[in-house]
């Protein structure tokens, strides 16, 4: 059952430019020496440097299919960054053949016809002055994406040897449901190799996931339809209920975010916004100081609702206690969302036209 958390007033923050003259920074993460690492929606990784330098590392993304809500999304350092430099992105691809492939490339032969596109999660190696990306061997493919963009996804997380990716359903009616598709899916994928499970499945739109310090509890929100963004506490094999084909070939949004008559068993929310959809986005987990009550609670980002969210869980991580929003409607859309190491929160906007920023906000009270 889907809690309903007391609301509270505005908290009074403190909000800085970091960085300005950004397009689309879909995913902000900070490395262990304070980076603050971004990947732009129509390509390219932005460094913001600890003295405030703007670097933008030399990367190839030539196969990139950057269509409306497809492109370069999630982001996740590898928890062994410090030897290895390694950072993952999930990003939407031109197949081989329906372009050319620079010679070269370190990618593993992907099984599909030479036309189309896919979602694929690759690995790039940063140099240590920040100034370059390598091409690794792509860690999972066969995430599907349509011609349209839409509903693509794609938030990754990494815990240990553990990278969790959050997909979309591609607006295709059976895919949530279909155990065959990688699409509407929360996949776990072992970064040592071998190829990734579905962990869970019956989603709509994941864009972000996270794993709670101190539990291991890993968490996704995903958007609604007109009504019910869910942030959801995954189970394995768990089944979280969207399903949207009333109907051969027509995908019928009317539907419930989770559907526990359609789909038995399905799994509620731990939240869900209720009308109207807030098109969440981000999500993270603060700092157990320096946050007030919300202290070790768990922050959204929304693009729709130009705010942010902030949430208290229960113990057992099943219930939001209380939550309050904040900057709303101040600096348009927001999305990405990583913690620096002074312990504030570092904010990307979505607004389009070169205009967006990375913000730094500070609780206040």
């Amino acid at each position: 059952m889907v809690s309903t958390p007391v609301a509270q007033a505005a908290p009074q923050l403190s909000v800085t430019t970091v960085a300005s003259g950004l397009s689309i920074p879909w995913d902000v993460e900070v490395a262990p020496d304070g980076t603050a690492l971004m990947t732009e929606r129509s390509g390219g990784f932005v460094a913001v440097r600890p003295t405030g330098a703007v670097v933008r590392p030399r990367a190839d993304f030539s196969r990139l299919f950057a269509v409306k809500e497809a492109g370069l999304m999630g982001l996740a350092f590898d928890d062994g960054f410090n030897t290895n430099r390694r950072v993952y992105t999930c990003q939407a691809e031109a197949r081989p053949g329906a372009l050319s492939i620079p010679s070269g490339s370190a990618d593993l032969p992907l099984p599909f016809p030479s036309t189309g596109q896919v979602v694929n999660v690759v690995a790039w190696r940063i140099s240590g002055d920040w100034t370059s990306a390598t091409r690794e061997p792509t860690v999972v493919t066969g995430i599907p994406v349509t011609a349209s963009g839409r509903h693509a996804g794609c938030g990754l997380a990494v815990s240990g040897n553990t990278l969790w990716i959050g997909t979309g359903d591609t607006a295709t009616p059976s895919v949530p449901q279909n155990r065959q598709s990688l699409g509407g899916k929360v996949l776990r994928a072992q970064l040592d190799g071998g190829p990734a499970s579905i962990y869970t499945l019956g989603h709509r739109n994941i864009q972000g996931v996270a794993v709670q310090p101190g539990t291991g509890r890993v968490y996704a929100i995903e958007q609604g339809t007109d009504r019910d963004d869910e942030l959801n506490l995954l189970r394995a094999g768990g089944n979280y209920g969207y399903r949207p084909d009333r109907a051969p070939l027509i995908y019928d949004e009317s539907v419930p975010m989770t559907d526990p008559i359609r789909v038995p068993g399905a799994i509620g929310a731990v939240w869900s916004s209720g009308h109207p959809t807030l098109a969440t986005t981000g999500l993270q987990f603060l700092p157990s100081t320096g946050w007030g009550e919300y202290g070790g609670g768990l922050v959204i980002s929304t693009l729709k609702g130009e705010r942010l969210v902030f949430m208290r869980l229960s113990a057992d991580g099943q219930r939001v206690v209380s939550s309050v929003e904040a900057l709303g409607e101040s600096y348009g859309r927001l999305r990405g969302l990583a913690v620096a190491r002074d312990g504030s929160l570092l904010v990307t906007t979505s607004n389009g036209n070169s205009a967006d920023r990375l913000l730094r906000v500070r609780w206040m009270s």
